[in-house]
Order: C-alpha cells, then structure tokens, then sequence
C-alpha cells in the first residue's frame, strides 16, 4: 500500500487553509449563520427545505406516502437548499436547523410552528404524528427503530467516509478508500444478511426504517451513488437487490425521488414542489421548454 503524505498532526489543530476536494466552498469549522436570508414560506401545514440527497428524498419519500394513504394534512411546499451555494447558512435555515444540514421542516399546522430537523427524527415525528409507517406492536416497533437508527449511525461511513473519499476528495487516498470500502461492503452485507429473512427490515411491514435506508443503500445498490456499482460489485447483494426493486416500484417512492433534485433527467426533475400538480407540469424539462 502507498502511503500520500508523510504528514504528522500538530500539537493543535488550526484552520490554516481550505481542505480541498468537491465542498471545500462551504466547509468551516464553526457554525452559525453566514448572512441574512429568511426562509420562504408557502401554502400547507408542511414547510420543507432540504435539497434531493440521499437525506433529504427520505422525506420527500415519506410524505408522498402519507399523501398516498390518504393523508391530507401531509401536504407540504418543498423549497430547494442550494447547499453548494450556502443556503443552509442563511439565518432562517440555521434557526429551524442549527446544525446547517439538509433537511428541515417546519409544521404550521398547530397554533405555534414546530422545528424538525435531522431526518430521523423528521421521520419519527411524521410517523407518529400521521399513525403511519411505524408499527404500534412492540416488538416490530422496536425492531423499526433499529434498524432506523443502524441507518443514522451507519451511513456517514458511505457518505463521509466512502463517498468523500472515492469520489470527492481531491486526492485519492488508498489507505482511506479501502478503509471505507471494506466497511461500505460489511454494511451492505448486513443488509443482505437481514433481508434474506424478511421482505423488509422491520418485518413484512414497509416502516420508515426502509424509507430511511432505501435512498442511501438502494442508491447505491442501484448505482446511483458515488458511480462506485462496480467497485464495490452492489450486484452481489441478491437480497438487497430485490429489496430495492421493491421500493422504487412504489408510485410514491418515484414521486419522492424527483422532489428538490437537480440531477439528472430533466423530466425526473422537480427543483420546487408546491402542489401535486407540479409532478405534472412543473418538472424541469417543462420549464426549459417555456423558457426557449
């Protein structure tokens, strides 16, 4: 193994200069608002700022679901964080989010609004407030959270650690992508240890457990995250595999995917969503074609 550097840390760490790599515009090692911006505020109950990373489509996934189910009080304006740009440092994003990460949600449907943030407990919160999607008997409950909270405490190593690493940082570290690597690889087989047993993680039952996983595993077990499918051969992952094909054929599920995304097809593209409508006239491909 090659070694990059014969760097040796200082007594102290100080910030001396930019740490390089894809988000070196936005990283700092101090928090707060950077300016002045308020957030906007729309129509229904639910007022959601987030930005279509593996984070924010859980949300999104969520509330098309209880949309699905009949749930009129779900119905919510999706704002776009333009992260690369620094909008999760405004002073209105901080105030609902402290910690400046995507996503956030207000709920404006009681007599004082209700800060959410971070997407588990985003998840929790909607779940019990809807009665959906988390089961109420004890033990597939327990076996919910589980797995809710194996997915908030596993994916930094895909997402910090493999993905920064692999496909942002501006070196390629060999030490550091075999570490995450191999740690990428143990948690997908874990997943497909548990998902030979059952149809999903919490049981026979879809739980928000698998709306939390599905956009960071099934992401990548369906190549969409970090162009690393064959490094890490995701097609051995049989269970998994199946797993995932079951999620995205949900209409909700493709639904929640397009929301806040600035990737990809312009037609899966739905940078703002105001209305349900919008899936069908305000996607992006239909606003370049009224633009020309």
């Amino acid at each position: 193994m090659t070694s990059s550097s014969d760097y040796t840390p200082p007594k102290i760490w100080t910030w001396t200069k930019p740490s390089g790599g894809a988000f070196a515009n936005i990283n700092r090692p101090i928090s707060g608002a950077t300016h002045d911006k308020d957030l906007p505020i729309g129509k229904h109950p639910l007022q959601l700022y987030s930005l279509g990373t593996p984070n924010g489509v859980k949300i999104t996934i969520m509330l098309e679901e209880l949309l699905a189910l009949g749930h009129s009080g779900a119905e919510y304006d999706a704002w776009l964080i333009k992260i690369s740009e620094g909008d999760q440092f405004g002073s209105g994003f901080v105030a609902v989010n402290p910690n400046s990460k995507i996503p956030a949600l207000i709920d404006r449907s009681g007599a004082a609004p209700i800060r959410v943030f971070e997407s588990g407990s985003i998840l929790l919160y909607l779940a019990e407030k809807f009665d959906a999607f988390l089961p109420k008997d004890l033990p597939t409950r327990t076996e919910t959270l589980n797995w809710l909270f194996w997915q908030m405490g596993s994916a930094p190593y895909l997402g910090g650690g493999f993905g920064h690493f692999y496909a942002y940082a501006p070196s390629k570290i060999e030490y550091a992508i075999d570490r995450f690597a191999m740690e990428v690889k143990r948690q997908l087989d874990v997943l497909d240890r548990r998902l030979a047993d059952s149809d999903y993680l919490a049981g026979q039952e879809y739980t928000i457990a698998d709306i939390a996983v599905f956009p960071w595993y099934g992401g990548l077990a369906k190549g969409w995250q970090y162009g690393a499918a064959e490094f890490l051969s995701v097609q051995d992952y049989k269970h998994v595999q199946r797993w995932a094909d079951a999620i995205l054929a949900r209409p909700a599920v493709k639904r929640g995917r397009m929301v806040n995304r600035m990737a990809g097809a312009p037609s899966e593209q739905l940078r703002e969503r105001h209305d349900a409508a919008d899936f069908d006239t305000r996607t992006q491909d239909k606003i370049e074609e009224v633009k020309q």
